[in-house]
């Protein structure tokens, strides 16, 4: 089972936060107990002014990060998905704000603690917190203060959280599928991960190396930094290796200079990108004809255009937008934390032990067909309970975002018998 969250750090917030929103546990009119994020007072852009407001805090990487093309449309979305869920009338007794508590932590661990530490005391719990080691860096903290958050981020390390609703195949997973896609449609015999430092790249990698041991590739492990003039040094390990198949785990920039250069070079092998790393502003790039000869992306999920009520709610609450799956994965990203506040709410209890005790008892979220039966559960173990499955698209310039599926939404083989006992990359 996920490692229990401390309700003593409840207790110890209480004390801490004095004049902060919230304070001490309190029942409302309502009869819902409350304490940090929630009040009786409506939402400054309240739909039903008779409403109390929860406000959950939003922690994106808005300006100069290497993932702010991806993380604006993320932002949106889940403006326009909270706004759909007041318009339907909220949570119980309450509507929802995440726009009062937006910060920016520039894709920086120590800047994302500071906003973090800014806001906590005025928030129930975070609507998306972006980063795998940006969000390691508040991780305790949110545990002994329960504080529920919504990452936008995949890292394994995930499921062994309580105060962690992930969604969608992990890093870690969707590397082993890629080498199993890899190795049925090009043979691959040899693998290359080329990967930013920290949970983010280094579960990426770790899943492409216990998937080649898996299926008898031999591996190869290449760490880089953010940055498009600093990706020499992967580019030549390219070259000099010459893997059947590199695994991209890094920002679409830097990914556009490593296979761009790579390419010009004459590297003729594959390419497949984790989630993070498309933008289909690179089709525009230098290295667009490399981008669209050479690269493949996989994903948790269906892109903007694919034919589900989740994917048509989004693009209905969205209506002018330029496509963007960062649109796609803030919509997704968000039905777990409404789940969880509506199963607090019908509890009678919105303090933060009492979100935490309800994530605690979801074996299943309603995704609106975005993500297959069964996802969302945050009770089982975290074996049982990973989802083990995701889609590979191609480059294709005529489509909403750049990309087409190639291969629907499986699981493959290697994935299937791996055992999650721990986050991946603690192997490696």
């Amino acid at each position: 089972m996920k490692r229990l969250a401390s309700v003593a750090g409840v207790l110890l917030l209480a004390v801490a936060l004095g004049g902060c929103r919230g304070g001490d546990a309190e029942t409302g009119d309502s009869g819902v107990k409350t304490d940090v994020g929630v009040t009786a007072e409506p939402c400054p852009e309240a739909v039903n002014k008779e409403k109390g407001c929860i406000y959950l805090g939003i922690i994106s990487d808005l300006t100069e990060g290497p993932f702010r093309a991806l993380a604006v449309p993320i932002t949106d979305a889940q403006k326009a998905f909270w706004k759909r869920v007041n318009d339907a009338g909220g949570i119980g007794d309450y509507e929802v704000d995440v726009t009062k508590y937006i910060r920016d932590n520039k894709y920086n661990p120590q800047t994302h603690n500071q906003v973090y530490q800014e806001i906590k005391g005025s928030v129930l719990a975070l609507a998306q917190t972006l980063g795998s080691p940006t969000t390691a860096a508040i991780l305790s903290d949110m545990k002994s203060s329960n504080v529920v958050g919504s990452p936008a981020a995949w890292t394994s390390a995930y499921a062994f959280e309580d105060v962690i609703l992930e969604s969608g195949a992990n890093y870690c997973i969707e590397s082993m599928n890629a080498l199993d896609y890899a190795k049925e449609k090009y043979q691959a015999t040899s693998v290359m991960s080329v990967h930013l430092a920290g949970d983010y790249g280094d579960d990426a990698a770790a899943g492409a190396k216990l998937g080649a041991e898996a299926l008898g590739m031999t591996f190869t492990d290449v760490k880089t930094d953010s940055g498009t003039d600093k990706q020499a040094g992967a580019v030549q390990s390219i070259l000099t290796t010459k893997p059947d198949v590199v695994i991209l785990t890094m920002g679409p920039a830097d990914a556009a200079a490593v296979v761009g250069t790579a390419a010009a070079r004459g590297y003729q092998g594959r390419f497949i990108g984790t989630s993070p790393t498309w933008n289909p502003a690179l089709l525009q790039s230098p290295a667009g004809p490399a981008l669209t000869a050479l690269y493949e992306q996989s994903g948790p999920w269906g892109q903007w255009g694919t034919d589900s009520p989740g994917h048509k709610a989004m693009r209905d609450a969205l209506p002018g937008k330029t496509p963007s799956d960062g649109y796609t994965s803030g919509w997704v990203w968000s039905y777990p934390m409404k789940a969880a506040l509506e199963k607090a709410a019908q509890d009678g209890d919105l303090t933060r032990a009492g979100l935490v005790k309800a994530v605690k008892s979801l074996t299943s979220v309603d995704y609106e067909g975005m993500l297959p039966e069964g996802a969302g559960n945050y009770a089982g173990d975290p074996n049982e309970a990973v989802v083990r499955s995701n889609l590979i698209s191609k480059v294709d310039p005529a489509a909403p975002t750049g990309v087409s599926v190639v291969k629907e939404t499986f699981e493959g083989p290697t994935a299937k018998a791996y055992t999650l006992d721990r986050p991946c990359f603690e192997k490696l």
